[in-house]
């Protein structure tokens, strides 16, 4: 069965002799290695300032605290999305105000957003779903206009661009996930990416108990929660080794994406994604939507090939549902939507062969 997801490590010959040396370093918390994957992780980004991180749950956290979102406030988020982006709304004691997704994309709606914003409300998180980059620009004006902040929640979307300018560089906090089946692993991980130097000092901070790593143990004052969600030289050295083809893995499934984009056009039963003026997806998912979705799914498994929704919707869930909402076109999008594989796994044949198959139907 050709996998959706599928993890990518780097060959045990490079890869091996690096974890060996920090292994046996006698130092594998936090430490230069962590330091030298924040710059590079930056240097691939081009901008910002990198907080590694145990998990993207873990930045989506800390994003929420820099926002300033407290108990009994508000976050506008998204159904469409893995779990962890509405859980850490919770994390901190707020409430999900839900905003319906925009059909073309199923990416949140600039104008349902707006229509849902109420005095409570005290940030935005917006998801580029599978790696899809939302509506940057009328996100951007939204904020300025209500002087919220955004927290985009870039797990699906490394190296995906809006004006030629990589996740991480449009909005004041962007969240990235190293979990195991992304663009890059570190195993687990994350990292937030934080545009404001003096909020990503206080981060610092917020990563390790409340205390300045700058200062001694008996020199810090601990003046505010913090927690352990620090990244490690191990993690972090596996990360350094994926930054060193990261821009070719990428690549691929942007390569992937762009392939079935043209193949698919036309093809009847299925509706292609639309994307925002000025952006370019990095493709984790290839997503579209389909008619008779149940069949569809079938008919590729028939001939070796997983394809799925993957992703149930979060206002289903009852811990994350505050105020149930008429999402008309998340009801229609979510009805039709399914993934195929395209990422580094997927060779010529592979997508060759999902093309002919999807054209003759199911």
């Amino acid at each position: 069965m050709l996998p959706l997801i599928k993890t990518s490590i780097p060959d045990r010959k490079i890869l091996m002799p690096r974890l060996e040396e920090v292994l046996y370093s006698g130092y594998v918390a936090q430490g230069e290695a962590v330091e030298l994957f924040e710059r590079k992780f930056e240097g691939y980004i081009g901008g910002g300032h990198t907080l590694s991180l145990n998990s993207g749950t873990a930045a989506l956290h800390i994003a929420l605290i820099l926002a300033g979102v407290k108990e009994g406030d508000e976050v506008i988020s998204t159904a469409l999305t893995a779990e962890p982006t509405n859980v850490a709304i919770k994390m901190v004691g707020a409430k999900i105000r839900w905003a319906d997704v925009d059909y073309k994309t199923g990416n949140i709606s600039v104008t349902t957003i707006e229509k849902v914003i109420n005095a409570k409300t005290k940030a935005i998180i917006v998801v580029d779903y599978a790696g899809i980059p939302v509506d940057v620009k009328g996100i951007k004006a939204l904020s300025e206009k209500y002087k919220i902040p955004v927290i985009e929640d870039a797990a699906h979307a490394l190296g995906a661009k809006y004006k030629g300018k990589k996740a991480g560089n449009h909005f004041p906090f962007t969240v990235y996930s190293f979990q195991a089946i992304k663009h890059l692993t570190t195993i687990d991980g994350g990292a937030l990416q934080i545009l404001d130097s003096e909020l990503y000092e206080k981060g610092k901070v917020i990563r390790w108990f409340g205390l300045d790593k700058k200062l001694t143990r008996m020199d810090n004052n601990i003046s505010f929660q913090g927690y352990k969600y620090h990244m490690n030289n191990v993690n972090a050295t596996i990360g350094l080794v994926q930054l060193e083809n990261i821009e070719s893995v990428v690549q691929s499934y942007i390569d992937n994406g762009k392939y079935f984009d043209e193949k698919l056009k036309d093809v009847n039963g299925v509706e292609l994604i639309e994307y925002y003026q000025d952006s370019e997806p990095s493709y984790w998912l290839y997503t579209m939507k389909v008619e008779n979705r149940e069949g569809f799914i079938k008919m590729m498994a028939d001939n070796g090939i997983m394809a799925s929704e993957l992703h149930k919707r979060n206002d289903l869930h009852s811990f994350l549902n505050d105020y149930p909402s008429e999402l008309p076109n998340l009801d229609l999008f979510y009805s039709k939507m399914v993934h195929i594989p395209c990422g580094w796994w997927v060779t010529n044949e592979d997508r060759e062969k999902m093309i002919d198959l999807i054209k003759k139907g199911w």
